[in-house]
């Protein structure tokens, strides 16, 4: 939820949340906390966030407080709000790259889960198969091929294997 702070011609800050006046230091906390806050001007209602912020940000510069590098400053004057935009442009192209990654790399996984359910689906059928054999026969093999009713089995298999 959105804090909503009126601004008043006395340079006054008041919070409409709390009922109460509040200072730079009040709102400086909020936002480090995650609150969103909005500024209003109480005469013209018109949004005073970012002059807000900024004078939060020269107040803090001034006590010695400062958490911004002045390189970042220095480009923020230069390129003014383009500078703001553009970054939160490539923040985006970079989260819209991720998640673009992280679904590609999602198909072949789901790909691999259909073949591992048909490979399942096979593998009931075969033994479900050989049971019904086993049921037939009596559970009867044969010895000269270890099989049910002269189907080859693995043994079968290798011992033919190993006469050649």
């Amino acid at each position: 939820m959105i804090r909503v702070i009126k601004r008043y011609e006395s340079r006054k800050l008041y919070d409409t949340e709390e009922s109460r006046y509040v200072s730079l230091e009040d709102i400086s906390a909020w936002v480090r906390e995650g609150q969103e806050v909005k500024v209003i001007d109480n005469a013209t209602s018109s949004d005073v966030t970012a002059q807000t912020l900024t004078q939060i940000i020269l107040e803090e510069g001034r006590r010695g407080t400062a958490f911004l590098p002045s390189e970042l400053l220095h480009d923020l004057v230069r390129l003014g709000e383009k500078a703001f935009s553009n970054g939160v442009e490539q923040v985006q192209h970079g989260v819209d790259r991720l998640v673009k990654a992280s679904v590609d790399r999602l198909a072949p996984v789901r790909r691999a889960r259909e073949e591992m359910d048909s490979l399942r689906q096979r593998l009931e059928s075969l033994e479900s198969t050989l049971t019904d054999l086993e049921r037939q026969t009596g559970g009867e093999t044969d010895p000269r091929t270890d099989s049910v009713s002269g189907v080859r089995g693995p043994k079968a298999a290798a011992g033919s294997a190993a006469s050649k």
